[in-house]
């Protein structure tokens, strides 16, 4: 039989010894003659490689007799020798003599010799119901209900749920039941986020009090953004205030009014505006609230198909949540609701991102570059910092790794480097913004683009048109602006669902972007002016998380952590190769020489791969052990090529 793993092909040979023992007819003489010519016919050869358990099943069918001189074999039907042309997913129907026909299995189409799937979910041929989502497999579909809805008996109605009916909210609080969800506000004379109400007493509470308690009620809802004061023991505002969800700190006086010039950015030192109080208990999160309230629902033990959210130390939505203890899982957002497009089946798990930063810990380290040593190197990012791990050629020099910058208050995911200034840009989710510093000592960040983003993921430098290019996977945009965040102009907003990584060809003019929205995941191409926009790859394809392109050999390439492959194409989509097949959960990815380097969630670390052999070679593991987004190289030169 025939092995093919990537470019090698092989054959292999197998010689099988058989003893055949028998027992004499009873009714034959006592001492035949048997002639000492046998012939043995074999058919039915049957092989089959299962590549889960790594076994080669093979069966054959022998049959031995007298030699037949001068007469051709009894002819055997394909349908009973393997011998036939029709599809691995058709039936093979014996006829007369050597002939038969081929039937393509339910679910597919076809003269049978050539079976294709057939999209039930397209031709109207399934049983969904109005109120679910049919989802295409090969040979079959699946019904899923849509949010706010759930199974009938029948397994395919799906019926509406009314959440209000289970009682979640306080006896005092008013459910408004949703699609989907619900949600639960006190009624007046109460105050409270729904789960808790309290009555409303005021008259003995302070200015303070009054208002951390009126910020805490609207706080409760999606969406909103109040800064909640806070107060000490005595009810008093506290001298230093600072918003939760933006990172802004400043000084108020007495009576709450903020200082004038005390106020200081994300990242930056808080000023100094008295003694600091002492810790106190913190009251429960949105997500506490409705996890606790499920549970004393489900009776403290869920069944395995009851969905019960999932909360970090502090409280915070968990980015990945998944259906009890199914495979089924997918991203939220900071409120706890889902981000379209992410929910996965069984076997892959969304690479889900978070968009709450970890908590401030003084004393923070001046947000200023610590510059790196000449020569070539690769960024990469991890949370609230960008790493620096040099080069010496492809190797990687783990002992000189060090802290390039650290952002506080940051979730910094995507990265890349311009070369003409020695610049290194990257996107913020956590503060919803695109900065840049520049790699001499002690530069300090500077924030270019801080409105109209909501999740900016993939980031790409054109050093020779000075344009940056992004994408943000909750406004489903692709932007591009100067490399000052002037002249900002939206290139795509329709047919996308999650687009993450992004990349440049300067020299020929072309920009590249992944989407892996988990029902059809694909690479996109068009020039950078936004023109001539087309699919380059959309099969064999399921969470392209990393693209990179290589302005030497001219190929682009992407990893996968749905398929756990590294593969290059050219740039028109043609000569597409698989690199490597048994990647772990790659994220990002950079080409520099005859290696690939990419971040994976799984080691937590820095992979290297050899282009031509498709070896793994090295791998650097941080000391702090969490996830690593993006990944750039730089080198002291820029490509050649012209505008």
């Amino acid at each position: 039989y025939s092995l093919t793993f990537g470019a090698i092909n092989q054959t292999w040979s197998y010689r099988i010894h058989q003893n055949i023992t028998y027992q004499v007819c009873r009714h034959a003489p006592r001492r035949p003659s048997f002639p000492t010519t046998q012939q043995l016919n074999v058919d039915r050869v049957f092989a089959l490689y299962n590549d889960e358990e790594r076994v080669l099943r093979f069966a054959v069918t022998n049959q031995i007799g007298p030699v037949k001189e001068d007469s051709d074999p009894t002819p055997v039907n394909p349908c009973y020798d393997g011998s036939h042309m029709c599809d691995t997913t058709a039936r093979c129907h014996p006829g007369t003599g050597v002939d038969y026909t081929c039937e393509c299995a339910s679910g597919y189409q076809g003269d049978g010799r050539n079976c294709v799937d057939e999209n039930e979910c397209a031709t109207g041929f399934h049983r969904c119901g109005p109120n679910s989502v049919c989802i295409n497999l090969p040979g079959s579909y699946r019904c899923e209900c849509r949010s706010g809805y759930e199974f009938a008996d029948d397994r395919h109605t799906c019926i509406y749920v009314d959440e209000c009916s289970e009682n979640r909210c306080h006896p005092a609080a008013t459910c408004y039941n949703t699609p989907g969800s619900f949600s639960c506000r006190c009624q007046p004379g109460y105050y409270g986020d729904g789960f808790q109400c309290i009555p409303d007493s005021t008259s003995s509470q302070t200015p303070c009090e009054q208002q951390q308690r009126h910020a805490q009620a609207q706080y409760a809802y999606p969406g909103a953004r109040f800064h909640i004061p806070q107060c000490d023991e005595q009810g008093n505002f506290l001298p230093l205030q600072c918003h939760g969800s933006t990172g802004f700190c400043w000084c108020v006086d007495p009576d709450g009014h903020e200082v004038p010039g005390t106020q200081t950015p994300p990242g930056s030192t808080p000023p100094h505006c008295g003694p600091s109080p002492e810790p106190t208990q913190r009251p429960p999160t949105i997500c506490e609230r409705w996890r606790e309230n499920l549970l004393e629902h489900y009776g403290g033990t869920p069944r395995d198909d009851q969905y019960v959210p999932q909360c970090d130390d502090l409280g915070h939505f968990i980015p990945l949540q998944c259906h009890g203890k199914s495979d089924f899982c997918w991203c939220v957002d900071k409120d706890g609701r889902e981000v379209q497009g992410t929910r996965s089946q069984p076997g892959t798990t969304p690479a889900c991102i978070p968009t709450v930063a970890p908590p401030m810990v003084r004393p923070t380290p001046r947000p200023d570059v610590t510059p790196p040593s000449v020569g070539t190197f690769l960024l990469y990012t991890q949370g609230q910092q960008i790493g620096y791990l040099p080069l010496n050629g492809t190797r990687l020099q783990k002992d000189a790794a060090k802290t390039l910058l650290s952002l506080h208050g940051s979730i910094i995911v995507g990265i890349d480097y311009d070369c003409r200034e020695r610049m290194v840009y990257w996107t913020d989710v956590a503060g919803r913004t695109i900065s840049r510093a520049s790699l001499e000592l002690g530069a300090e960040p500077e924030t270019i683009v801080n409105s109209g983003l909501i999740s900016p993921e993939g980031l790409a430098i054109d050093h020779i048109r000075r344009t940056m290019y992004w994408t943000d996977s909750v406004l489903d945009k692709i932007e591009s602006a100067l490399l000052d965040g002037s002249e900002r102009k939206v290139l795509f907003y329709t047919d996308l669902v999650n687009p993450r990584a992004i990349a440049v060809d300067p020299i020929r003019g072309n920009l590249y972007w992944t989407d892996w929205n988990r029902e059809a995941p694909k690479i996109e191409t068009s020039s950078l002016d936004g023109e001539n926009r087309r699919i380059l790859i959309n099969t064999d394809i399921g969470l392209p998380n990393g693209l990179t392109f290589d302005p030497f050999s001219k190929l682009l390439c992407w990893a996968d952590a749905g398929t756990k492959k590294l593969e290059c194409t050219l740039p028109d989509g043609t000569g597409r190769r698989v690199i490597h097949n048994n990647l772990k959960y790659p994220f990002s990815i950079v080409s520099y020489a005859d290696h690939f380097y990419h971040t994976d969630w799984r080691r937590d670390g820095v992979v290297s791969v050899n282009k031509h052999s498709g070896q793994f070679t090295d791998e650097y593991l941080p000391e702090q052990r969490s996830h690593l987004y993006g990944i750039t190289a730089v080198y002291p030169y820029c490509p050649t090529g012209r505008k």
